[in-house]
């Protein structure tokens, strides 16, 4: 079977000695998608250009930044788009970002927040030049990692705390991300979290307005997508990795999520950069 880790070459240098690495990307050309199993950020300083995060398309120009998380689908477009790039490993991500579908990825930045931004990109790049190894180093740029994540999550108002709903929601999201593969019943969800469905779907109805069995196919529908945009994987492969013992079942799924069938979508996926897909298709129920 195709590895399900199986990607283009990626642009991107990927986090070095110390869990962090920076480069330069100067008139990108078209490139992607593919799934780095790192965290990107991307701070726009020339020219503008379209990067598409899980297919949706951010137009990018002076002072845009981006977050990517592991395992995200990305295609980084052209028009002479320049960006600095920081790469870095989830263990060095800190608490300030919870893994959340919501969580902030994208920010237009402007007078003393860009400033802080861009110094911070800057001196982290020089001291990943000028410091290639030992414990001291290692912790330096880390900890000049961490003040960036700090001066990003002060740019968004954090959420306010979570109630007895949104609890119970962020419990049933982090199963879904390991068990979405093996199970699509909300049952079964929540059984491993000693609750009712009724329980699991007034949470998901409060957090999101989609019931919990719309999460949890939502979820299953994004990682269909990131496999037969990123992987050479068949679609039956596919289909088999995410509990779908027959093709004919992952087809009339994904036609139903998506709007269209798993080869068309990858079809049109490498000739046109995804930008005419549409979005996922609401259930009618």
């Amino acid at each position: 079977m195709t590895s399900i880790g199986a990607h283009v070459a990626t642009p991107l240098i990927p986090p070095g000695w110390a869990g962090v690495s920076t480069c330069a990307l100067a008139e990108v050309e078209p490139a992607g998608p593919w799934r780095p199993p790192y965290h990107a950020l991307l701070l726009s300083t020339a020219g503008h250009g379209t990067v598409e995060v899980d297919f949706a398309p951010w137009t990018c120009r002076p002072g845009t930044l981006l977050w990517v998380r592991p395992g995200q689908a990305l295609r980084l477009g052209g028009n002479g788009l320049s960006a600095s790039v920081v790469t870095f490993e989830a263990r060095l991500a800190g608490d300030q970002f919870p893994e959340r579908p919501e969580a902030p990825a994208h920010w237009q930045l402007e007078g003393e927040d860009e400033d802080a931004v861009i110094s911070e990109f800057s001196q982290l790049t020089v001291d990943c030049e000028r410091h290639r190894a030992g414990p001291i180093a290692a912790d330096l740029l880390r900890h000049q990692l961490a003040v960036l994540l700090l001066r990003i999550a002060l740019l968004t108002p954090p959420p306010p705390p979570l109630g007895a709903e949104g609890r119970t929601f962020a419990r049933f999201r982090r199963r879904l991300e390991s068990g979405h593969p093996r199970s699509r019943r909300v049952e079964d969800y929540a059984e491993e979290m000693g609750c009712s469905v009724r329980t699991l779907t007034r949470a998901s109805l409060a957090v999101t307005g989609r019931t919990a069995k719309q999460v949890v196919d939502d979820r299953v529908a994004l990682e269909a997508r990131r496999l037969l945009a990123c992987t050479p994987m068949s679609v039956a492969e596919v289909g088999r990795h995410l509990g779908f013992p027959e093709p004919t079942n992952f087809g009339r799924f994904f036609h139903r999520e998506v709007g269209m069938s798993p080869g068309q979508f990858r079809a049109e996926t490498a000739v046109n950069g995804r930008s005419g897909i549409p979005a996922q298709r609401q259930p009618a129920d």
